[in-house]
């Protein structure tokens, strides 16, 4: 009688629990991990940016983060960008500049869906705070692509993951091992490109993350002088008071 109708029994409509791991940014007074963070975007560049878009991300947000200024500026005029109109009243195109947001893989949701066999490649810019899970549900998704069991059958243009809701994704497995090569030297294995572009995205979606510890911790220094402080003058004015006696003749 209480019952939903709308949810299902079935887990696996759900999709499997992602498990937690001990990701370094994590902790109270920890920052993201800012060499994960520059390989993640070399990950996405290279392999997740050609269905997906980071719509909230700017060039000028990789400042200082992952990259310099004068790398930054070279990206962005790699591409290029529709602009005007100029004094004549036409559009024209120009080279990106750090105040651009990054390119969308597609004009719009129609070629998007047209490209993607009918599926729509969701925005990856919140997309760990989208999710159940985080970027533990986006590293999970993206290492856990297997056979389907016994008994589950997958329609054609589908693949089966668990992770999943319902198990089957239209995104096919897109990380293998040496699929992109590390500037820094270190093994582009499947698990550590999917560590990397995770950390990445969970950067993108809170970019304020460490700025945000720092002003905490900051601030903890600050009330935590101002509470002892406040003691020790409430000390100094009542203890007199409190500790007078008072003689009636």
């Amino acid at each position: 009688m209480y019952a939903d109708s709308g949810i299902s029994a079935n887990m696996a409509d759900e999709g499997l629990h992602p498990p937690s791991h001990p990701w370094p940014h994590n902790g109270p007074m920890s920052t993201y991990d800012h060499a994960s963070i520059r390989r993640g975007y070399q990950v996405y560049r290279e392999v997740c940016s050609a269905c997906h878009s980071l719509d909230r991300i700017a060039w000028r947000n990789l400042i200082g983060v992952s990259h310099s200024e004068d790398e930054v500026k070279a990206m962005a005029e790699e591409v290029e960008y529709q602009d005007g109109p100029d004094d004549n009243g036409d559009m024209f195109m120009r080279p990106g500049k750090p105040s651009d947001y990054m390119p969308q893989p597609y004009a719009n949701e129609e070629a998007a869906r047209a490209g993607n066999a009918g599926a729509l490649p969701p925005d990856l810019s919140l997309i760990t705070k989208a999710r159940h899970g985080g970027e533990d549900y986006v590293f999970a998704l993206l290492t856990g692509y297997m056979d389907p069991p016994g008994g589950v059958e997958v329609r054609e243009g589908l693949n089966y993951n668990p992770y999943f809701p319902g198990g089957a994704i239209a995104m096919a497995r897109v990380l293998f091992d040496e699929v992109v090569e590390y500037e820094d030297g270190t093994p582009a294995t499947t698990s550590q490109m999917a560590k990397d572009v995770s950390t990445f995205l969970a950067w993108a979606a809170e970019p304020e993350h460490d700025d945000r510890k720092k002003m905490g911790m900051k601030a903890t220094i600050i009330l935590s002088g101002l509470t002892l402080l406040s003691i020790w003058l409430k000390r100094f004015k009542w203890a007199p008071i409190k500790s007078r006696k008072i003689v009636y003749k």
